[in-house]
């Protein structure tokens, strides 16, 4: 039987052996002739060499490292050190993959964003780039959306978080070695994309991107989210009418449940 756990706990001693990690949904409103429409999300295409999701079109993110731990535990000294420690994460993997600095307090312009990141990739570290610019973190401003764990070692146990960058047009650059691309696309948009075989989305994303795919703004996915408790998301194999199913349970906020396992990309 499967223990749907809190998000803010660590995986459970007896549960699959599995890699914290976090993924950041960036809201943006279109602005110009393309105000009122849909919201913009970010995502990046890996390269198809890497070895998880390999040329598939994901959010930004990746996995958490000891030194996020560390900082949130600065930062965050009263919160769950496994939901603060992705919560930096999140905002780690962001600058190094696009370029883009989120959840500070300062404004942030295009060439101290450029130069924090080239310092992010020497280092590692997203402490000392803080220190150097005087930039005050606010990872606050990263909301807790969805948090997905296979039930299979090895696997990646990945907190989603949303944030809302408003209309500002930010510059925005692939990192060039996991990644060979980024877009603003609608999700309504991506899914057309991944039906059209223009991209290729994960069953996580699939599901993410049909569940975001619902809110006119970023205000609509926070009432959402309001109204589903975060819960490890587990997903399983169902047999229906005698064929297999890839599988996540009712009760999240997803308006598709699933699909035949044999066209679901799990990475």
């Amino acid at each position: 039987m499967t223990v749907y756990t809190p998000s803010n706990e660590p995986m459970p001693a007896d549960g699959p052996s599995v890699v914290p990690a976090a993924t950041l949904v960036i809201f943006r409103r279109p602005a110009g002739e393309a105000a009122g429409q849909p919201p913009e999300l970010l995502m990046v295409q890996r390269a198809r060499e890497m070895r998880f999701a390999g040329g598939a079109a994901v959010f930004p993110g990746g996995r958490v490292d000891p030194a996020d731990r560390d900082l949130a535990a600065n930062l965050m000294p009263d919160a769950p050190i496994e939901l603060a420690a992705a919560r930096i994460a999140a905002i780690r993997e962001t600058l190094e993959e696009t370029g883009l600095m989120v959840a500070v307090r300062q404004p942030v312009s295009a060439p101290a964003a450029a130069k924090a990141r080239h310092m992010l990739l020497k280092d590692g570290r997203l402490a000392p780039v803080l220190a150097q610019f005087g930039w005050e973190l606010e990872p606050e401003r990263l909301t807790l959306y969805a948090h997905w764990c296979p039930p299979w070692d090895k696997g990646f146990d990945t907190r989603f978080f949303v944030t809302d960058l408003g209309t500002g047009a930010v510059d925005v650059t692939v990192d060039a070695t996991e990644n060979t691309r980024l877009f603003w696309t609608s999700a309504s948009h991506a899914i057309d994309m991944a039906d059209r075989g223009e991209i290729s989305v994960i069953f996580p994303t699939r599901r993410n991107l049909e569940r975001l795919a619902r809110f006119a703004n970023h205000d609509d996915a926070l009432a959402d989210i309001a109204r589903h408790p975060v819960e490890r998301i587990h997903p399983r194999i169902e047999l229906v009418d005698g064929e297999e199913w890839l599988m996540i349970p009712d009760g999240h906020g997803y308006p598709v449940r699933g699909q035949v396992k044999a066209s679901a990309d799990r990475g």
